[in-house]
This record gives C-alpha cells, structure tokens and sequence, in this order.
C-alpha cells in the first residue's frame, strides 16, 4: 500500500502533466486539447478576441501594441505590471511566463539596468517565448524551465515577482510562496493576478479535467491563500477581487456558471526587511 505522501507526490505530478499538456497546445497553437471540441480556453483565451479580453483585465492599448503578435495569448485574468510598482533597475521574475507577454512589459518597465526572469515549465511555452525575445530585440529577459514550486532562481536575490493566473494550477500552492518568499530580497514585493474560490465549488467541477487546468477548479480561497503567504515569511498581504472578474471568467467556460464560484483577483505581499 502506498504511504500517503508517496500518492500526494504521484497526483501532483499527474496535474502537473496535465497542465503541461494543455498548455503546450496553446503554445503551438493547435487549441487547449481538453474539451472534445478545443472550445474552452486556456485560463482567459476563449472565443472573444484576445485584445478584448486583455482590454478587460486592464492592459492598456499602449501596452497590447508594444509587443509582438505571438506573445499575448490572452491566458492570463489580470495585469499584475499594472499593480507592482515596477521600477527602473528592477530584477523582475515571472511565476509561469507563458509565451513571455507580461515580461516583456516588465522589461519595458525596469529599462537597460533592469533584468527580467521567466519561469515556466512547458518547453514549448519556452520556446516560443524565447523565439519572442529574439524578434524583439529584447536584451533584458531570460527564460528558464523549471517548476513555479521549486524556483530555479538563487536566494534573495528578486526585488519583484509578478505571476499571472498560474499559482491556481499548482497542487503545491504553500509551497509556491514558501519558494518565492525564499528568492525574493528582503523587502520585496510580489504581485500576483490569479484566480480565487470565493463560494464552495461541486464535486462535479473540481473533478473535470477541463477546469482543473483552466483555472477553475484549483482555485484556492482567500482566507486558505493569506495563511499559505504569511506562513511563507510575507507581511502586509492584500488580495483584492476585481470588479471585472464576471464579464471575464463567464466566458472561458460559457453557461457552466463557474463565474458563481470564482473570482479574479489582486494579490499583494511584501517580504520582510
């Protein structure tokens, strides 16, 4: 018979493949692969336009226009460089970069003397973005692989962590800030855009497959996600639902009413000094 951490460590790595798998569909553009028809969109990209649902989780049109096509997939639920204070020489990391959208607008952001750190554990995800820093010209990111959990990142040496619609995928969510508290320079700060639980969700939908990995059905509430911060090291934690959040998540599963169950949100945190 199998302990019982042996079986927590086997159904974390069979979501961790599962979200690998979808979201390497995305990145090469052959749908999510989760839905018999490939209707339902990765975490935010769904039959709308992409511009228009980034329009609604804040981006600005400045910001849509300045980075190259291929690089907004529309996966996200917020604008996380709009609520971190980003500054001039700021090193940057991004908890699931995807194709490296919100790291391009970091890097814009932080100028020559700052630097940018993806992280994401698609390969594919990886490539493109990579691909994507090369037709930009842009000198100031990287993109590692690696887990979001266990952070291929040295200790204290981030000043800002932005992530966008990922910590909700992870089985390990504690262990995500436990890490990310661990990269960060004292007094640092993470900004977070995710999705939260904010009523009890059936059985029905934490088990399908299509919501697991679509943001839905691992979303965590919020009182769950300040323990798991403030147990990780952080003060002054912040999580704000957002009033867009209906318009936006009804969308990425149409007439299954997961709007009912979940909610977008802001999420703020500073470690200490």
């Amino acid at each position: 018979m199998k302990n019982e951490n042996a079986e927590k460590n086997e159904n974390a790595d069979m979501l961790r493949q599962m979200v690998r798998g979808r979201y390497a569909h995305a990145a090469t553009g052959t749908g999510c692969g989760c839905t018999p028809h490939n209707a339902g969109g990765c975490c935010g990209s769904n039959s709308d336009s992409i511009e228009q649902v980034n329009r609604i989780m804040g981006y600005s049109d400045k910001e849509l226009g300045s980075v190259i096509e291929g690089a907004n997939l529309g996966l996200g639920c917020g604008n996380p460089t709009a609520i971190g204070e980003l500054q001039l020489g700021d090193v940057v990391l991004d908890l699931g970069s995807g194709a490296g959208f919100d790291c391009f607008l970091a890097a814009q952001k932080v100028g020559e003397k700052g630097r940018v750190i993806g992280v994401d554990m698609t390969p594919e995800m990886l490539s493109k973005a990579r691909k994507n820093a090369v037709k930009m010209g842009v000198a100031n990111v990287e993109f590692r692989l690696g887990e979001i959990e266990h952070l291929p990142v040295a200790d204290n040496s981030v000043d800002i962590i932005i992530s966008n619609c990922v910590v909700n995928l992870s089985p390990e969510k504690q262990q995500v800030f436990k890490d990310a508290c661990r990269v960060l320079k004292p007094g640092g700060r993470l900004f977070v855009s995710d999705v939260v639980a904010t009523a009890e969700m059936p059985d029905s939908m934490r088990e399908q497959a299509a919501l697991i990995t679509g943001c839905i059905a691992g979303a965590e509430r919020t009182d769950r996600l300040r323990c798991f911060l403030e147990e990780a090291g952080f003060e002054n934690v912040k999580i704000e639902l957002k009033a867009h959040s209906k318009a936006l998540v009804s969308g990425w599963f149409p007439g299954s009413g997961v709007e009912k169950y979940v909610s977008s949100a802001d999420i703020r945190a500073v470690k200490p000094i």
